[in-house]
């Protein structure tokens, strides 16, 4: 059982029950019990005598409802329709069973207390909620730019009609009677009463509408909101845009596969299309967009092109280069040079872009590429070049090797660690690998031949002093040196070196003093023939001379 109060529908048929004083207006459900009220307890139960419900039928006719006398049952007196449907409740109030549309009427309490009769007249409205709503008639597709009939939303059996709002991505569509046409109209069923609203919605679409959705929504006089399940639609539209895409797994180098696909802006997008190959020939796919060429070479370079199938105006196309790389090292394997020539490898490059070259000897890093202004045997080895040019790298080698007759660079002696024997050594140059022969025999020692070089190590212990010379010759020529050696000369002791020095430093000694008398005796007899003295000088100087030199040579005797 429900009771509601509208007091919009109570201003507007107060307007129109104007003659009726203190009319109140109820909203029931429809096919749900209305209880409509008496007088609303202003008069009390125990001054009742009598309360009487009737109706207006019409045409200022009443009908009999019920009625209930103080102290008895209540009495049904109606003959119509309504005599299955009534009953009073406890408080008076006239309970209507099934509420149709029909009920919507006037419906009167009459109530005589004492001498006083008063009727309480009530207006009765019924509503219904439409049916669960929904979109049909709806369009397959829709067209960008053209006014296409979307769809029509039902809102059914309702009471009054519902009105109908439409929705694009939950904001409502307003008619602008251009792009946009809202067609609403209502239909009453002649039994029910009831009333269904429809509204058609014809639209013109925007690429933009590609996954908006659609939707409407009903709205009832009795608060409640309705909203049908959105739908969308395929926005198809004709091909502006096409573009050539060219898929391949890094740049594209000769042997690798590649892809061309053609990609069309279009709704539904095409699936077949024309692809047009530099030479001018043309691939025709189907149910496809892309088309592999396998096994690329570097004459599939060029401009490609794709177009629509249907419109060969609408074409993309782009260019393709295959990437290669072709070098050619000239002389390439084993080299055989003579040393003092100048020469310099040939390295020719053929590629599709910039490329960077790096040189090595025996596995070293050249700073820049072998040019030979003057060969030398140090310049024999392993010359290998790697080209490369983004992902693709060459390679190429020679081996050299520089030949000339060997020259003795060096020729030269040391003394060993024992101190009696000599280490002749002899540095030599030629190629092929000379051979070091030695004039005298003794223990060998050979370094390994590198880059030309060889160093041979002959240790002797000469038992007289000799002329060594050493040879090196080979298929080109020879040189030879000479050298000399001496016997090995043993060093005297610490005693003997001291004695030999005293006898010198005595011997030394002796000579001087020996040349002191001399010059005395000279001086001495100069000066007598200026004084007049003895040739000899006195008698004393002679004595103390004397024995100075028997002194001195005591002296040197020991």
């Amino acid at each position: 059982m429900h009771l509601l109060s509208a007091s919009c529908v109570c201003a507007l048929l107060t307007a129109v029950f104007y003659q009726v004083s203190g009319l109140e207006t109820i909203i029931g459900r429809y096919g749900e019990t209305l209880e409509i009220p008496c007088n609303n307890g202003a008069t009390k139960p125990e001054d009742i005598l009598i309360t009487k419900w009737k109706y207006d039928k019409g045409e200022g006719l009443p009908g009999d409802l019920l009625v209930k006398k103080k102290d008895e049952d209540v009495a049904n007196i109606a003959s119509d329709e309504y005599r299955d449907r009534v009953s009073m409740a406890s408080n008076s109030s006239l309970l209507l069973s099934v509420a149709k549309l029909s009920d919507q009427r006037t419906f009167t309490c009459m109530v005589v207390a004492g001498a006083n009769i008063v009727e309480y007249p009530v207006n009765v409205l019924i509503y219904k909620m439409p049916l669960e709503l929904e979109i049909s008639d709806k369009a397959e597709e829709l067209e960008i730019g053209k006014l296409t009939k979307l769809g029509t939303c039902f809102a059914q059996h309702a009471n009054p009609a519902a009105n109908i709002t439409w929705f694009k991505n939950n904001k409502p569509l307003v008619a602008d009677g251009k792009e946009i046409f809202i067609h609403a109209s209502v239909q009453v069923d002649s039994v029910t009463g009831l009333s269904t609203t429809s509204s058609t919605l014809e639209y013109s679409a925007e690429k933009e509408d590609t996954d908006a959705q659609f939707s409407c929504s009903a709205q009832h006089a009795g608060g409640e909101e309705l909203t049908a399940s959105p739908v969308t639609f395929t926005i198809t539209y004709p091909t502006e845009h096409i573009v050539l895409q060219i898929i391949a797994q890094g740049p594209l180098v000769e042997g690798d596969n590649v892809t061309l696909k053609c990609v069309a802006d279009g709704s539904p997008a095409p699936t077949s299309f024309n692809f047009h190959l530099p030479k001018g020939d043309v691939v025709k796919v189907e149910a496809a967009d892309s088309y592999t060429i396998t096994d690329v070479t570097r004459d599939a370079s060029g401009e490609y092109k794709c177009s629509l199938i249907d419109d060969a105006t609408m074409e993309a196309s782009k260019n393709m280069t295959v990437n290669y790389l072709d070098i050619n090292l000239s002389p390439s394997g084993n080299i055989l040079k003579s040393a003092g020539e100048a020469w310099t490898p040939n390295l020719q490059i053929d590629a599709s872009g910039n490329s960077k070259v790096t040189w090595t000897k025996d596995n070293v890093k050249l700073d820049n590429e072998p040019t030979f202004n003057k060969l030398t045997y140090s310049h024999s080895g392993l010359y290998e070049c790697e080209v490369s040019m983004g992902p693709i790298n060459r390679k190429a080698s020679f081996e050299l090797t520089v030949e000339g007759a060997p020259v003795i660079r060096q020729l030269f002696k040391r003394t060993g660690e024992d101190s009696q024997r000599e280490v002749l050594i002899c540095e030599a140059e030629g190629s092929p690998k000379p051979t070091v022969s030695w004039s005298i025999n003794g223990s060998l020692d050979e370094s390994p031949f590198i880059n030309g070089k060889i160093t041979h190590k002959i240790t002797v212990e000469p038992a007289a002093n000799l002329t060594v010379s050493c040879t090196v010759y080979n298929q080109f020529g020879q040189d030879t040196k000479v050298i000399n050696v001496s016997t090995y000369q043993p060093e005297d002791s610490d005693q003997t070196k001291l004695v030999v020095g005293v006898v010198v430093s005595l011997l030394l000694a002796s000579m001087v003093i020996g040349l002191t008398y001399w010059v005395y005796m000279k001086k001495s007899k100069q000066g007598s023939w200026k004084t007049g003295e003895k040739e000899n000088g006195s008698s004393e100087e002679e004595k103390k001379l004397e024995e100075k030199v028997e002194e001195n040579s005591q002296k040197a005797e020991v």
